[in-house]
């Protein structure tokens, strides 16, 4: 598609309508079926994401089999971004900025044809600017289609972070008043000058919008006695990503009290706070902590993405006779349903995703969370505030008055929630709530020690399951490993007394164990992604009769087992002969 210096206002005109039809397109092609596209449809009026982003979070399409069908659908060519070495020259022809907003990126110069990768050709704005650029440096340009990804890695956007935040450093040296000595930091830090100086709002910017693309979940930014380190959480764990000069921690800290709205001039107390953000195509919440250390205040920021969709059951990681058991307790009137492990498990995660297939106009959902992480439409959450007396307890008692069949209790952590609970199953409610044991089985006698009696709990427990993270090897570099017979034998012994059943697909007799070996899409680590390993404990009737003798927990779990409940670790193992996750991820997460 070429137009002499620029791009034409009839051509952009043209994509701007036919997007409209390209859900028709998907369909007509093949590439979604009508009652997924439909639900697809649904899903964006409600504003759960953009047609792109629900394409790929449900799985329908891969990334760039979605760019393909795009351009096909808009008659211009598909180029992937990752085959091709673009020259730094002809990245520089158009400003880093323009890169970065209007995502588009030129891979290729031949003469006066200027070839521009684009990802969404329905962007009047972008088109416009190409042919402004085009017109200024008198060159044709050539539009083509990629990726999201693919775009965003030849930009160089996470690569860029220490250029960006280098040059903003630079900025600052030269300006009057910033750079301080840290004995000047606390007199200066809350002049207007350094709090609006643009280079630390820039800082700001790119610490938060490269822990954004990086799919990180937290944001640590810590205080040391000479220089402030910045580390993203990653899947679970801790990268350090940059290190910053002392001079400066004082303007950042202020910078991101004043997005959080919270009181610049507190730096002896913890403060707590919110603010809202969007990254490209990504709309995200980020849930601040600020704790004062003996260096200055440290921040944690809880990165929420609210375009994610909630996950299924399935895609969480339940299996099996777990997932049926599950399933089956989700479509009774009352009782309690337990998820059970230490913090940073995904309890929450898992409560959120049931709570989302549960969440229909014909059931009031009330929640009682600390604090409330993401936002579902239609169901009334609430955050508990101690200061003030408003613990899980009072909270619950107060929303047994609000009429409503399902609850969801953030946490069981004393014997008077712990009553109210088992009073609102035993009343009618379906009652969700977490506890912190390193099994299942460990919830019984967790509950017995915090006053409940044996016979409540057999008449109010549903299931009790309980959960760690793993995480998923990247599928871009993913190869088999050779499997010691050592290894081999540990597994077989691991993995005795587990149904027929759990092993449809595999061979029990040749284990086949699998590695990422690291490449540019999963950042050198072989992996991407988390996922979950489960063990699910219903609450039969030959369970509940060894809970009313007070039997103990070996007991219940030889009687489980026959029942066909497998444990933490079997299910890893399972998911780890799958080629989903590693011997080592396994072994880290259930390691006690």
């Amino acid at each position: 598609m070429t137009t002499s210096n620029g791009v034409d206002t009839p051509v952009k005109t043209n994509l701007n309508n036919a997007a409209a039809g390209f859900e028709k397109f998907l369909i007509d092609n093949g590439f979604v079926k009508p009652q997924a596209a439909a639900q697809l449809h649904a899903l964006v009026q409600q504003g759960a994401g953009s047609l792109d982003q629900l394409l790929i979070a449900q799985k329908l399409l891969e990334e760039e089999d979605l760019a393909k069908a795009k351009a096909a659908f808009f008659s211009i060519p598909y180029v992937d971004l990752r085959q091709v070495q673009v020259q730094p020259q002809v990245l520089a022809l158009i400003p880093q900025e323009s890169l970065n907003f209007y995502n588009f990126v030129p891979f290729e110069l031949a003469g006066r044809n200027l070839k521009v990768a684009i990802t969404d050709p329905a962007n009047l704005s972008a088109l416009e600017a190409l042919e402004f650029l085009g017109q200024k440096q008198n060159l044709q340009v050539q539009l083509y289609l990629a990726s999201e990804t693919s775009v965003s890695v030849v930009i160089g956007k996470k690569r860029n972070l220490k250029k960006v935040v280098g040059e903003a450093l630079k900025d600052i040296q030269t300006k009057e008043g910033v750079g301080l000595k840290p004995a000047e930091e606390k007199k200066e830090a809350k002049s207007p000058q350094v709090i609006e100086d643009a280079p630390i709002i820039k800082i700001v910017e790119v610490i938060l919008s490269n822990a954004i693309e990086a799919n990180a979940s937290d944001i640590h930014i810590e205080p040391s006695e000479k220089d402030l380190r910045v580390r993203y959480r990653i899947d679970g764990i801790l990268h350090t990503s940059l290190m910053l000069p002392k001079s400066v921690q004082s303007s950042i800290v202020t910078r991101i009290k004043i997005l959080s709205n919270l009181k610049i001039d507190e730096s002896r107390l913890p403060q707590d706070g919110r603010f809202h953000m969007d990254v490209g195509k990504k709309s995200v919440d980020l849930r601040v902590s600020i704790l004062p250390l003996i260096y200055g205040e440290k921040i944690v920021m809880r990165i929420l993405d609210k375009t994610s969709k909630a996950p299924t059951l399935e895609q969480l990681g339940f299996t099996g006779r777990g997932l049926t058991w599950v399933q089956d307790n989700l479509k009774k009137s009352h009782g309690i349903f337990l998820i059970t492990g230490p913090t940073g498990s995904g309890k929450s995660t898992t409560l959120y995703g049931i709570l989302s297939m549960l969440n229909t106009t014909s059931v009031n959902i009330v929640t009682l969370e600390d604090p409330v992480e993401y936002f579902i439409e239609g169901v009334n959450q609430s955050q508990i505030n101690p200061d003030i007396g408003l613990t899980f307890a009072a909270g619950l008692r107060s929303i047994l008055r609000q009429d409503p069949n399902i609850v969801m209790v953030g946490e069981i952590r004393d014997r008077e929630t712990a009553e109210l609970a088992v009073q609102a199953a035993l009343t009618g409610h379906l009652v969700f709530s977490t506890l912190h044991t390193n099994n299942a089985i460990g919830a019984i006698p967790r509950l017995i020690d915090m006053g409940m009696e044996p016979f409540l709990l057999t008449a109010s427990i549903n299931v009790v399951g309980a959960q760690r993270l793993v995480r998923k090897i990247c599928a871009n570099c993913k190869k088999e490993v050779p499997l010691s017979k050592t290894l081999s034998e540990e597994i077989k012994k691991d993995l005795v007394g587990v149904p027929d059943d759990y092993f449809t697909g595999l061979d029990k007799n040749i284990y086949k164990l699998f590695k990422g070996e690291g490449c540019e899409k999963c950042g050198h680590t072989g992996y991407s992604g988390r996922m979950g390993i489960f063990e699910v404990l219903p609450a039969t009737t030959e369970i509940q009769d060894l809970i009313l003798t007070k039997s103990p927990a070996h007991k219940i779990l030889e009687i489980a087992q026959k029942m066909g409940m497998i444990t933490l670790k079997q299910d890893g193992i399972l998911k780890a002969l799958r080629g989903l996750t590693t011997m080592e991820e396994v072994v880290r997460v259930t390691t006690e």
